[in-house]
């Protein structure tokens, strides 16, 4: 693609290169790449170092953000990965890397990870997704993993009690959405009618509120239902891009995660999206975005393609198991209709947040020796 120029590929790869912006100060070494100067050559050794990289639990990012300095803040890098054929090129690495994490080879991973996590917090987990399996088939399948005993639901007959869809950082986006314009809300923006993929229920969240749910790539990987009522519309399958978050590690080194971020990106994510009617409080849709280096967003079976001309209509329960990602970042979404959900809510006592762990010589150390191994398995490839 490169030396015939297909569909101007080097003409674009060019002008990325020539567009990498800085990396800030202070970013840390395991997490940077500076595609200042780069070839094709380059390109093509970083996604040989990426495959052969092995993430563990404290490095399951590392890849993403070093290929995102590429089009960091960079309108022609973006330009590269989200049009043809740069696109094409970085949904062929996607699936590349999924037949990875669906191989039997996948199984060192897995071994690596339930060490990480320790025999306590492996016991809450069944021991596969298959019924006829005693043990983790591959990387997805342990990443995809269920709990042995469902988390409690809070209220659950309680209509009025929202509750969270997924092990997540949540974090409020926006009130007073639109789905014509682009409506700046606290330097965030969101197109709801692309995000739905011009659902025609988009517009009954227009002057509603957007929630996100970020998941970190080491914990529970399943989504549920955060409301009870009926689902009146559902796809599982957007089709859209894997790469090209202007400033995805702004997104996660934010400190909040990504809170003032500029959310119209996932409008052009691979996604998924789920639409429930609660009958007291109006419709609540939920959207599983899939993030970098993530092929696919599943449902289950029974609240896959649900349009008008289901019959009989689909119930949904608070707290559902709806459907779970294969391996990468990801997040959800939730809608609501306007003056139905205008704030977050906790109890006195419960859970806001946690601190992060403070640095020490041993989690640096660690990074270091992860560091060194995938180097070495990458030059060996």
């Amino acid at each position: 693609m490169y030396n015939g120029n297909i569909n101007g590929f080097a003409d674009r790869f060019r002008a990325a290169v020539q567009g990498v912006t800085p990396i800030p100060i202070g970013t840390k070494p395991n997490v940077y790449h500076d595609w200042s100067g780069s070839t094709i050559d380059g390109l093509c050794q970083h996604f040989i170092n990426w495959f052969s990289f092995r993430p563990e639990g404290n490095s399951g990012l590392w890849y993403i953000q070093k290929f995102s300095w590429l089009y960091y803040e960079n309108e022609f890098g973006l330009r590269f990965v989200t049009t043809e054929p740069g696109l094409g090129m970085t949904k062929a690495f996607v699936n590349l890397f999924a037949q990875y994490m669906n191989s039997d080879a996948s199984q060192e991973l897995v071994e690596t990870w339930e060490t990480q996590i320790g025999p306590e917090g492996m016991s809450k987990f069944k021991k596969s997704t298959s019924k006829t399996s005693t043990g983790y088939q591959n990387f997805n399948d342990f990443f995809a993993r269920e709990l042995i005993v469902p988390r409690p639901i809070s209220s659950p007959t309680d209509a009025s009690i929202v509750v969270a869809p997924a092990d997540a950082i949540v974090n409020m986006i926006a009130d007073e959405l639109t789905v014509d314009t682009l409506l700046p809300v606290k330097t965030q923006q969101l197109r709801v009618d692309q995000l739905l993929n011009n659902s025609p229920y988009a517009q009954k969240f227009i002057g509603g509120t957007a929630v996100s749910c970020i998941l970190m790539p080491t914990v529970y990987h399943r989504y549920h239902a955060p409301v009870s009522g009926t689902v009146v519309e559902s796809n599982e399958d957007v089709t859209g891009g894997y790469f090209g978050i202007n400033d995805f590690p702004e997104l996660l080194d934010k400190g909040n995660v990504g809170y003032g971020y500029d959310y119209s990106v996932f409008e052009h994510f691979r996604r998924g999206y789920l639409i429930i009617d609660t009958e007291l409080y109006g419709l609540v849709a939920m959207v599983p975005v899939g993030l970098n280096t993530i092929s696919s967003v599943i449902f289950q079976d029974k609240f896959k393609n649900i349009g008008p001309s289901t019959t009989p209509k689909v119930a949904i329960t608070k707290g559902d198991d709806v459907g779970h990602f294969a391996y990468g970042g990801s997040l959800n979404i939730l809608l609501f209709e306007k003056g139905q959900f205008p704030s977050l809510r906790i109890p006195q006592g419960q859970v806001i947040g946690h601190f992060e762990p403070p640095p020490s010589a041993a989690s640096a150390a660690v990074d270091q020796k992860v560091a060194k191994r995938d180097l070495k398995r990458a030059r060996k490839s």
